[in-house]
């Protein structure tokens, strides 16, 4: 999991009526950021923050949440939690916590004026802990959704996943994803399709998004609704530029996993985090959370559970 990157921590704030949800991911102090974002349609908070280019060197907190925009208002939780806990960037009257925030849209499932707000934000941030922590419908995954190519109807549930690789030298790279894809999810392994647009209602046969398109099908609900968020975690010690290159080659993790990805219709992006304990080459981190972030995503679809009408992987195939 991605508290595997000592000092990472992870909390969930979930409302299960309104299949809505937050989580947070606490940074040990030093943590370096990065970002790359290749879908169309993000929605994000001070991302900026990321960029080699800014003046602040850390980051201290990332937040993924549900309510499409209105989701962004619950990084202001972390914001207060962190700073008193005295945890941000120094500003001499204060400290100024640098909280990297990204929403998807998960509004068509349940109530759509069920937002993650402050309040959950913080209750999760008091609630992370460095040990596992739920997967599949919980937290910023609870409202997540796959294969939409014939609308929310024929969709499948999905939600949140994490898993960590060990490398030699003490080398440690995790990944958190929350799957909200327009696509359908692949078994990186495999190729073989695991959840997405269904072909029936029972869901015992699924269409093949992408190669349905290329036949000439029109998506239905051809919106901007949907998103993959990841975030990966790596103890290695790295620039803001070569976490940002983490980032970027994180990306191939959700094309190996999501079919069709990084449409118009999608707001993927991935953050990386990196720690500074240990040496390590660039590159070898990058393919490392590649591999992360697909088995990430497929952990996102099999431990999702049921919720809002829509049936998921374990309904269907077991566990």
């Amino acid at each position: 999991m991605l508290t595997a990157i000592p000092g990472i921590r992870v909390g969930h704030a979930t409302d299960q009526k309104g299949c809505t949800g937050c989580t947070a991911v606490l940074c040990p102090d030093g943590t370096v950021g990065g970002v790359d974002i290749r879908g169309s349609a993000s929605g994000t908070r001070e991302l900026d923050a990321l960029s080699p280019t800014h003046l602040v060197p850390h980051v201290h907190a990332v937040l993924f949440a549900g309510g499409s925009a209105f989701g962004l208002d619950a990084a202001g939780g972390v914001l207060r939690y962190l700073e008193e806990q005295g945890v941000g960037f120094d500003v001499q009257v204060t400290r100024v916590p640098i909280v990297p925030a990204a929403i998807l849209f998960d509004l068509r499932l349940g109530d759509a004026f069920a937002r993650p707000d402050a309040a959950m934000a913080y209750a999760a941030c008091r609630q992370a802990a460095s040990g596992p922590f739920p997967e599949g419908s919980v937290g910023a995954g609870t409202g997540a959704t796959v294969g939409k190519l014939f609308g929310i109807s024929r969709a499948m549930k999905s939600g949140l996943g994490s898993t960590a690789l060990d490398l030699p030298g003490g080398l440690k790279v995790g990944a958190l994803a929350v799957v909200n894809a327009f696509g359908d999810v692949r078994d990186p392994s495999t190729g073989v399709l695991v959840a997405g647009t269904r072909k029936t209602p029972d869901g015992r046969a699924l269409a093949d998004s992408a190669a349905a398109m290329r036949r000439g099908v029109v998506p239905r609900g051809y919106t901007p609704e949907n998103t993959t968020l990841a975030v990966v975690a790596t103890n290695a010690r790295l620039t803001k530029v070569e976490t940002t290159k983490i980032a970027q080659m994180a990306q191939q993790g959700l094309v190996r996993a999501i079919s069709p990805v990084h449409t118009t219709l999608d707001g993927d992006l991935v953050i990386g985090l990196a720690t500074g304990e240990v040496e390590a080459e660039t590159n070898t981190v990058g393919v490392a959370a590649a591999d992360a972030v697909a088995e990430a995503i497929l952990r996102a679809v099999k431990t999702a559970t049921s919720l809002g009408g829509l049936p998921a992987w374990r309904d269907l195939a077991g566990p």
